[in-house]
């Protein structure tokens, strides 16, 4: 197969590799068991920027919402505490614990964030939902310094999280749980001498954690937050990523997955446009399986469906030809925030 052929977008075989995903977990991710609510993001929103959620059949799409709507943690059936709830990753755990283990039934944010993706992808109505508990779940993981715990059971607590309880905040169209001023601050107290944005303060910018900030900011809407200079040294921070593809930090190798994260970084500051689109599609096709499907983090490596989301994710923010558009601090397609949209409407109005 000549280099040319890989400058051209795979449809069909990107299809049949995320269908793969949803039916079965290869031995190769087994190790990944726990987070199984991530692959099924990937997999769902990749067919969805792919124009493709009609190939899950009608039975499929609905084993998915179900098998996610049990992974449910519901209030405490003794006391009602509700701290605990949210999405757990599987049904690993999804168990009647012992009381003195029962703290580790509980949700996780990011799971909470994909699981409720999914959904909105899928065109369910999230009335099953206990959009009171999952809030409550949130707020129970705010900590005094602003950012936010993965989980109740102990857990990293940086701006990984923060992104993820903004986005289920937006997605229930409730921010009781959520100090907007709190995590502001934790954000720029998070911005480096170097105007890129870490997951910590006082840590080494990172282009993931600069779009969970940055994303976070416009959700919450506070990027005016920012100084005039911290936009500036942010964009050149950000463009300085750019190599053929983007690297996530200097000195690093580029990486399919920062076409996303940093691409999205700069759609959010309206700047994405100051980039090389050309040498940016360039390098994510060549991490293009177009035998078997899939993208690769580097050329001539293994495929996996997070980095062939973000490839795809990437190519979308760039107007790839056959893909759907993508809102940036969500990451979902535009068709599934219309969706979510029009949710938010009936909430509004009482139905």
């Amino acid at each position: 197969m000549n280099n040319e052929d890989h400058k051209i977008l795979a449809h069909r075989q990107h299809v049949k590799y995320f269908m793969r995903f949803l039916n079965i977990l290869p031995s190769s991710l087994s190790s990944h068991d726990t987070t199984r609510v991530t692959i099924a993001y990937f997999s769902v929103s990749g067919l969805d920027v792919l124009g493709s959620i009609s190939s899950i059949s009608i039975e499929l799409q609905r084993r998915i919402v179900d098998w996610l709507y049990q992974l449910q943690v519901h209030p405490d059936k003794d006391t009602g505490d509700m701290s605990a709830c949210g999405f757990q990753g599987s049904s690993t755990v999804n168990i009647d614990l012992s009381s003195e283990n029962k703290m580790y039934r509980c949700g996780h944010l990011a799971m909470t964030y994909t699981g409720l993706c999914v959904l909105l992808a899928l065109g369910d109505d999230l009335s099953r939902l206990n959009r009171k508990a999952i809030v409550e779940g949130v707020k129970a993981l705010q900590t005094k310094e602003g950012n936010f715990s993965a989980t109740l059971s102990g857990c990293e607590s940086d701006m990984r999280f923060v992104y993820c309880a903004a986005c289920i905040s937006y997605i229930l169209n409730d921010w009781s749980g959520f100090s907007i001023k709190r995590a502001t601050d934790y954000i720029i107290k998070s911005i480096g001498y170097d105007y890129g944005i870490a997951q910590c303060p006082e840590l080494e910018s990172h282009g993931g954690t600069t779009f969970c900030a940055l994303a976070t900011l416009s959700l919450t809407n506070q990027l005016d937050q920012l100084s005039e200079e911290q936009i500036e040294g942010l964009k050149r921070w950000l463009l300085m990523r750019q190599i053929d593809g983007f690297q996530g930090r200097p000195n690093k190798p580029v990486d399919t997955c920062y076409s996303f994260w940093v691409g999205a970084s700069l759609k959010i500051l309206d700047s994405l446009n100051l980039s090389n689109f050309s040498n940016n599609r360039n390098y994510v096709y060549e991490t293009q399986d177009c035998v078997v499907g899939g993208f690769s983090k580097w050329p001539d490596t293994c495929t996996d469906p997070m980095h062939t989301y973000l490839g795809l994710a990437g190519l979308s923010l760039i107007g790839e030809s056959g893909l759907l558009e993508i809102v940036p601090t969500l990451n979902i397609t535009k068709r599934a925030h219309d969706h979510l949209k029009s949710l938010h409407e009936q909430w509004a109005g009482g139905s």
